[in-house]
């Protein structure tokens, strides 16, 4: 790009990761001062290009990761995430593209050729300060960056700025496509640290209202015996991160196993109760949370898989602890075990909810 005169600059999250030290696996860069036509023409002797983005100034080099693109106006025609007006614009500096992105530490770019860092929004001050916040109003443009804001702030253990959590409480995911919410979401599961910093996040953010079934948690109380954590929303919690400190590897089963534990109290605020002696108690919430964990699922995905391997762990978490308890033989371990497909996942979740108890300790089980 530099040969052919123009300027590509390292940009978005592989800067980000770079800085705080994680390699990253994707590239992305901008390329400035050269049209398409021009960018095309210097890359093809050297690379073969996939050109299905081009129309908004996107090539991918095939077989290096590395997407390139354009600098480019975006702006708002309507409420729908479609209704977006792209303009692909080489003439644009670093500093007005940066102001396109969501969050600060998204909005660094760096020079590979020099090694110099551009930095308009202060976004390495934020990330050194472990900081989340937004680059500027246009933040609003796209509601789906308060789920992105969660999964950030679970991913590399930051702190919205109050004015951001601000910002994110006038939004609304109302005209979101379920498959972006599920990207969102997958990335919380598959990629969080500390999962329940980003769900605090979006409760701060006023978005508990949009999952009911996660809102329904928050002050459920617990008998406080069994659970002196808290209530179920801080038990979930706890239980999540327990989750994130063990997980695999593998995608699909990590996804499996994070849904599950993410909705497997989901059936206590329909059915806890304080009984004659003060005691409260959630009878067969495992059983009859199903239907509302489905009904959770159902706002993020429509894959028949994902229904057919969370709901049997939701409905039978509470299994494996009452065959510990009764010694039970091998005979009732392969009966569990072909009701959820594969008993590794009970026995995943097990653990998460045995830690998800602080103080309490998980003793030797599962």
């Amino acid at each position: 790009m530099h040969t052919a005169g123009g300027r590509a600059l390292l940009v978005g999250g592989c800067v980000r990761d770079g800085l705080l030290g994680i390699p990253a696996k994707d590239i992305d860069m901008e390329v400035y001062g050269l049209h398409a036509n021009a960018v095309e023409a210097a890359l093809k002797p050297h690379f073969r290009l996939d050109t299905v983005g081009r129309a908004f100034g996107v090539l991918i080099l095939k077989g290096h990761a590395i997407d390139l693109a354009l600098p480019r106006r975006e702006s708002r025609i309507g409420p729908k995430h479609t209704d977006f007006k792209v303009e692909g614009d080489p003439t644009m500096s670093p500093h007005e593209a940066a102001a396109r992105r969501d969050f600060t530490i998204n909005a660094i770019s760096c020079d590979p050729l020099t090694g110099e860092i551009l930095d308009p929004y202060h976004g390495v001050a934020d990330l050194q300060a472990r900081c989340l916040r937004h680059v500027s109003a246009a933040f609003s443009e796209d509601p789906l960056r308060v789920l992105r804001g969660m999964q950030f702030i679970a991913r590399f253990g930051l702190e919205a700025a109050p004015e951001t959590v601000e910002l994110c409480r006038a939004l609304s995911p109302e005209h979101l496509p379920m498959e972006r919410l599920w990207e969102e979401w997958k990335k919380l599961l598959l990629k969080g640290r500390t999962i329940a910093s980003g769900l605090y996040f979006l409760k701060d953010c006023g978005w508990l209202r949009h999952f009911p079934e996660l809102e329904a948690l928050d002050g459920c109380a617990q008998d406080p015996k069994w659970h002196p954590e808290g209530d179920v929303w801080q038990h979930t919690g706890h239980c999540l991160d327990a989750y994130a400190a063990h997980r695999i590897g593998d995608e699909w089963e990590d996804l499996i196993v994070g849904l599950a534990v993410l909705c497997h109290d989901m059936g206590k605020p329909d059915t806890t109760y304080t009984d004659e002696d003060g005691r409260i108690r959630s009878p067969r919430h495992d059983i009859l949370g199903v239907p509302v964990a489905k009904r959770f699922l159902e706002r993020l995905t429509r894959q028949k898989k994902i229904f057919a391997d969370v709901l049997p762990l939701v409905e039978q978490h509470m299994r494996p602890l009452a065959l510990y308890r009764d010694g039970a033989g091998d005979s009732a371990i392969r009966r569990l075990a072909a009701r959820v497909k594969r008993s590794a996942r009970l026995v995943r979740g097990a653990h998460a909810y045995k830690n998800g108890r602080p103080p309490l300790p998980a003793d030797d089980y599962p």
